[in-house]
């Protein structure tokens, strides 16, 4: 009797253990799961929900299902043209086939390290093949604008665009993109799917976050910014000696034109002025000679005689009328 009680006692404990170490397991929402049998997949689970496995022989390994960011540190890398700048990026990935996760990689860490990897040394690729105008830019609509008086801050009237006719055209106007920071991007993620599958990763995208110039290149950009600068300011300084120029022959043409007009129009007056004191003269002379060239003797003398210091003789016919006002 005792033996049995000792036995049922006996199972009792074991079906109780078993009980309390839990042969049921949850799967939440938003969680999958491989159960491994002695570091051998037997089953893989994605539906949420109470589960069963084998207690002290199946372990379970649960995963996120969700949609997980990768953000990677900034790396200073190498353009086309040997131009240095620092590229960060980010990318959104997911378990999709948690048996190869577990058999190739087995921990989220492990896939991050991984995907760092992938995705750096891609990156460092593409950056290398292409210019660095290919990363910093999306479109040509820059070499649109190029310019233009709304890019210069000119305005839109017509000496503004005048004005942004002088300036020279920058180095740049005649670097076109071949792909640009979004196909860049692109072909950054078709190059690191194609590595991923093998880990049970899928790769949603991978996003360029930041691209920066290095401290060198910033320098260079900053000089050539400033050239563009100065090269706007001088045009501007062109188009107002230009002005000037025009400004001041219109007024000395003005001044001429003036002065032409007004010497004529004295002219004129004066022609007329003579001509009356010529008919006055000759109306004058006319009424009475005699008195006439009386009159114009004795002017004759008030402006001869005070310069004479001397006068020898008046034994002259110029002299006529001081002895007789009608010059006998």
């Amino acid at each position: 009797m005792k033996k049995v009680l000792t036995v049922i006692i006996v199972i009792l404990a074991v079906v109780l253990g078993i009980f309390i170490i839990g042969p049921f397991y949850v799967i939440d929402e938003g969680q999958q799961a491989v159960v491994v049998q002695m570091g051998r997949i037997t089953d893989v689970i994605t539906d949420a929900g109470l589960h069963l496995k084998v207690p002290f022989i199946d372990e379970v390994v649960k995963y996120p299902k969700r949609i997980m960011a990768w953000d990677g540190e900034a790396k200073s890398m190498p353009t086309r043209e040997k131009q240095y700048i620092w590229v960060d990026v980010t990318a959104r990935w997911k378990i999709s086939d948690p048996k190869k996760f577990y058999e190739s990689i087995s921990t989220i860490d492990a896939a991050y390290q991984k995907l760092a990897e992938i995705i750096d040394s891609e990156v460092r690729t593409v950056v290398a093949g292409n210019y660095l105008r290919e990363s910093v830019r999306n479109s040509d609509i820059i070499l649109e604008n190029a310019n233009t008086p709304d890019s210069l801050g000119l305005g839109d009237s017509l000496e503004a665009a005048q004005i942004s006719n002088l300036i020279p055209a920058s180095p740049a106007a005649h670097e076109k993109i071949q792909k640009g920071r979004r196909k860049m991007a692109e072909e950054i993620l078709d190059r690191s799917r194609r590595m991923v599958p093998e880990y049970g990763i899928e790769l949603i995208d991978v996003v360029s976050r930041q691209i920066r110039y290095t401290d060198e290149l910033t320098q260079s950009v900053y000089a050539r910014m400033i050239k563009e600068r100065n090269q706007i300011a001088q045009a501007f300084r062109s188009d107002g000696e230009g002005k000037k120029a025009e400004w001041l022959g219109k007024m000395d043409n003005e001044r001429r034109s003036i002065e032409s007009a007004s010497y004529e129009q004295s002219e004129t007056i004066r022609g007329v002025a003579d001509a009356a004191a010529a008919r006055i003269y000759a109306e004058a002379y006319n009424s009475d000679p005699d008195f006439y060239n009386f009159w114009r003797g004795v002017e004759s003398y008030k402006a001869t005689l005070p310069q004479f210091d001397k006068t020898l003789s008046t034994d002259m016919d110029y002299f006529r009328y001081l002895y007789s006002p009608r010059g006998r």
